[in-house]
């Protein structure tokens, strides 16, 4: 059923607005970085390694911050920042420990690809788009807005090296593309509501179709949720039949949205600092990167982690019919891993 009353609350946003504030960076002083050396050593003396439980990496200061960030994700703008970590203290692995320590006090890290990662690493890996394998974190290429493939709760970055231009993170509040659509193009509001075809890409759990059907807007629970996926999903649907192609309805309706998220009334863009922990509400926005150039020198080229964090069950928010379907591989754990060949 399509919404046809303007979304309003916290997450109908305009870019230009929250430019101005501070509000959504949550900012860690130098007695919570105590705190969080503090535990990585722990670890580190234990001889933990991944996973480890939230109790194996306390932080009863910090933990204080971090609860505030699934109320701004979910109550909030849909996004937190936060900033404040010494990044150059710490190795790359340590960094890796902190951020699955910070990880486990807001919820439960799945897997993200075939190759079972928990924690995925953001870089160029020099594969272009067009390979119906290949996932947009491993290029350098402009990203369109979108939302993760999976229905997760929480998206999660962490920057580890900045790249030497470009590579900035846009975000747009989904609530208020949806209203820019109502209001300029009704007839593609519905279009939206309806099923499209799109492509695994690979990343099928076995014994699934490696094809799947989602609304890019749907409603449950008096929420809308958005799905919209970056455009290659939709292009190399084709690869399992043709008769998955977008109509043109479709298609038109899919520019309209790239057209609505970037412009820049609707759009915020932010440049990330070594040591910066960006969290999302895959369900309310929609983000994007422009695109980077690297530095030449390996240890210096631009690299994130990314972390997929589930919600425990009292804490999900409610999905329609096809949504909640991808959601139990959310519950089992996300993208199963495949061995390689």
């Amino acid at each position: 059923m399509t919404s046809r009353t303007p979304l309003t609350g916290p997450a109908t946003w305009l870019g230009p607005d929250l430019a101005d504030t501070d509000t959504w960076i949550h900012r860690i002083d130098e007695n919570m970085v105590s705190e969080i050396d503090a535990a990585l050593r722990s670890v580190q003396s234990a001889g933990l390694e991944i996973p480890f439980s939230k109790e194996q990496f306390p932080l009863p200061t910090v933990s204080e911050l971090l609860a505030r960030i699934p109320d701004a994700l979910a109550n909030g703008p849909g996004f937190a920042l936060v900033r404040g970590l010494p990044r150059d203290r710490y190795t790359t692995e340590e960094c890796v420990l902190i951020y699955w320590g910070i990880a486990m006090h807001l919820g439960t890290p799945i897997s993200q690809n075939t190759r079972g990662h928990l924690i995925g690493h953001v870089r160029d890996e020099g594969r272009s788009f067009d390979d119906p394998t290949a996932r947009a974190y491993q290029t350098a290429a402009k990203l369109d807005f979108h939302a993760d493939q999976l229905p997760v709760d929480i998206l999660g970055l962490f920057c580890l090296r900045t790249s030497k231009s470009g590579g900035e993170s846009m975000l747009v509040s989904a609530h208020s593309v949806h209203n820019v659509v109502l209001a300029e193009r009704p007839d593609l509001l519905d279009v939206l509501y309806e099923p499209f075809y799109l492509d695994w890409r690979g990343e099928e759990p076995i014994g699934e179709d490696g094809w799947y059907q989602s609304p890019m807007f749907s409603e449950a629970g008096g929420l809308v949720t958005s799905r919209f996926t970056s455009r290659q999903y939709f292009k190399t649907v084709v690869r399992h039949n043709p008769a998955f192609a977008l109509t043109p309805a479709q298609d038109e309706a899919l520019d309209f949205v790239q057209e609505v998220a970037n412009r820049p009334e609707l759009r915020l863009a932010m440049s990330f600092e070594e040591g910066d922990m960006q969290f999302l509400n895959n369900h309310v926005l929609l983000h994007a990167r422009s695109e980077f150039e690297d530095y030449e020198e390996p240890e210096r080229k631009r690299h994130l982690l990314r972390l997929w964090i589930a919600y425990p069950p009292e804490k999900r928010r409610p999905l329609s019919p096809l949504l909640a379907e991808r959601y139990r591989f959310v519950e089992m754990g996300g993208i199963p891993a495949k061995a390689e060949t």
